[in-house]
């Protein structure tokens, strides 16, 4: 078996989170170094992962010989230039999603990746959601007969601003479009392809001075298809995180996937029931049924975040076709441009590539 030497640029919330534990736990990879100058950081990274060496900056990764992958991590407004790098330095990349803040970038990006003949992904976990997985063994059922509305929300809590965050500084990428609505329409590309027209509405409504909006409400317009994404930060009890409805019925789900929350409490991906969401959140569909309308629990099917990079080890080291292609990552972005003009000119615009 081909292990990958893989170096971890960041060691914020995405690396901690998201990145080390899945690479670490995967024999295909050996986590050889992690970037950060935070010295808290840094001992985190020698009391967690000892094996890797604590390195000050991302070109100690990108210019090792022996590294084979690299992980960007970083916050959105250096996913083009350290991806850039790193397939110039003939390396294999997977980035935090945003991919980049431009489709232009982006363009750029997998026109060199292709030079290279390397692998690039994009780290769009929540395709691996439980809730995405249940959503697309729904549709796939077809007990909902022909669907012609869908509402995904995602959403959080925090009154308070955090200053130091540079998600809620006005730089480019930033915000909760870039941030949440990125996985959104990432999800809804999967389940449903290009749109044919979007429209988006963005606002500000914590106090505090915030330069960035933190509520967003993009609808993707389908033939006979609506599909209305959501995200804000005032949401103190949420509301169903998914709804579909179709001819013959209604699909109703609440409660985020478990994941994130059992990574960020020191779980490991090698437990067993991994992923598996607890009864009280299943979905459920109501739908007519010889007759009589019934209603049935749909068991939620695992959450599987580790399945990402499985894929990508695969495709790098057997030639496996990637999951989450640069292609895709590149028309959610464009999406997120068309938002933003939507929200500008107050108006429902055409999708254009």
């Amino acid at each position: 078996m081909k292990t990958l030497n893989t170096g971890l640029i960041g060691f914020g919330n995405s690396g901690q989170t998201f990145f080390a534990p899945f690479i670490a736990a995967n024999p295909g990879f050996n986590l050889v170094k992690i970037s950060t100058s935070d010295p808290a950081k840094a001992a985190k990274v020698n009391q967690i992962y000892p094996g890797a060496k604590v390195v000050q900056t991302a070109d100690d990764i990108i210019n090792d010989p022996d590294i084979d992958l690299v992980l960007v991590g970083t916050p959105n407004t250096s996913h083009f230039e350290l991806t850039q790098k790193a397939l110039l330095a003939n390396k294999h990349v997977l980035v935090e999603k945003p991919f980049t803040v431009s489709s232009a970038e982006a363009d750029e990006l997998i026109a060199l990746a292709q030079k290279q003949n390397r692998v690039l992904s994009v780290h769009h976990n929540r395709r691996f959601d439980s809730g995405h997985n249940t959503v697309k063994k729904v549709l796939a059922s077809g007990l909902l007969g022909k669907v012609v509305e869908m509402e995904i929300h995602y959403d959080r809590y925090r009154l308070q601003l955090r200053p130091a965050a540079w998600r809620e500084k006005p730089l480019p990428g930033s915000g909760i479009f870039y941030d949440l609505g990125a996985h959104l329409i990432d999800a809804s590309l999967e389940l449903f392809g290009k749109p044919t027209e979007l429209t988006c509405m963005m606002t500000t409504q914590r106090p505090g001075g915030l330069q960035v909006e933190d509520n967003f409400e993009l609808i993707l317009w389908y033939p006979g298809l609506k599909v209305t994404l959501k995200g804000g930060m005032l949401v103190k009890e949420p509301g169903p995180v998914y709804t579909i409805y179709g001819y013959n019925g209604t699909f109703i789900k609440y409660g985020m996937d478990v994941q994130e929350e059992a990574l960020k409490a020191g779980h490991k991906t090698t437990e067993p029931d991994w992923g598996v969401e607890p009864e009280s959140i299943w979905g459920h569909v109501t739908y007519d049924k010889d007759g009589k309308t019934v209603t049935e629990t749909i068991p939620s099917e695992p959450g599987r975040y580790q399945d990402l990079f499985q894929n990508v080890y695969e495709a790098i080291t057997e030639g496996k076709e990637l999951i989450v292609k640069p292609e895709q990552a590149r028309t959610t972005i464009r999406i997120i441009e068309l938002a933003f003009q939507s929200n500008k000119e107050k108006r429902t615009v055409e999708f254009s590539d």
